[in-house]
């Protein structure tokens, strides 16, 4: 398989962590759950998430638990409640990190400020925001071809073709790049020969890798730091003086813990009071 190829075997396994997560109202089901104190009954569950017919929520509650991630427990016929496993929860910071990354790179409207009388940014739900990050890097074939790049840097397409879509014809890596290069994760060169590299939001996608690694693998979240294709590059001890390495130390210390590039500083994850921005108005998007 083409991703035997690359210098990481942990890349199948996040690729399946977010195809499963991937599907609709997923993330929606999964940080409602998490925000609260215990497991909820259906009906309490739906009031959280009101603009969800018992058509939507059903299947993506049956998924989760078919997943792992959600258990559910009929105390009798007509009590049944629903809950984060412990593999669930373990989940948590992978969605935080694709919250970050959507609140700092995603567009969004600007809207009116009644109190300062300024335009500003409307302010997304975490949870909409990790939904439409999984939009931008959980098609097919992103993860690959976002995985190679980052392992090789600057490459032909030929060559990423070559490497991350070995059983695949040629010209089926045209779809999926023209996607990451029209959101912006990938950009093209056209000197001599075109090339392709991740641009800045592309880079910033190492946390949720890094996290989704971690629990793709059953790994310790700290162990990530040193993630063999996303984890943050050492710095030589030789190197470190005066303010160039007192900022890349503060760009460490962010990456741990997966804030919102690019804050000055680290920045705490989501608040069970900050999963909506509207409580019954459901999401922005």
């Amino acid at each position: 398989m083409a991703a035997a190829r690359l210098p990481s075997t942990d890349l199948p396994r996040v690729a399946e962590a977010l195809e499963m997560i991937a599907p609709r109202w997923s993330v929606w089901v999964l940080m409602t759950l998490a925000s609260q104190p215990g497991p909820l009954r259906y009906t309490k569950l739906k009031e959280h998430l009101p603009w969800l017919g018992d058509g939507q929520l059903h299947p993506r509650l049956r998924a989760l638990s078919e997943a792992g991630l959600v258990e559910r427990t009929a105390q009798t016929r007509l009590h049944v409640t629903y809950g984060l496993t412990a593999r669930g929860r373990d989940l948590m910071p992978s969605l935080t990190a694709l919250a970050g990354w959507g609140d700092a790179h995603l567009e969004k409207n600007l809207v009116l400020n009644r109190v300062t009388g300024k335009s500003e940014p409307e302010r997304i739900p975490a949870a909409q925001n990790a939904e439409d990050t999984l939009a931008v890097i959980g098609h097919r074939h992103a993860t690959v071809l976002l995985w190679t790049l980052k392992a090789r840097g600057t490459t032909t397409m030929a060559a990423l073709s070559a490497e991350a879509m070995a059983d695949h014809s040629p010209s089926a890596i045209y779809s999926p790049i023209r996607r990451l290069i029209d959101d912006g994760i990938v950009s093209v060169s056209r000197d001599d020969v075109a090339s392709l590299q991740l641009t800045a939001p592309g880079q910033a996608l190492a946390p949720i890798y890094r996290a989704l690694s971690a629990w793709a693998t059953a790994r310790p979240l700290p162990d990530a730091e040193s993630h063999l294709v996303w984890g943050t590059p050492r710095i030589p001890a030789a190197a470190r003086s005066g303010q160039w390495a007192a900022h890349q130390a503060r760009k460490a210390s962010q990456a741990v813990a997966m804030s919102q590039p690019p804050a000055p500083a680290p920045v705490t994850a989501w608040r069970p009071g900050e999963l909506f921005s509207a409580a019954t108005t459901g999401p922005s998007r």
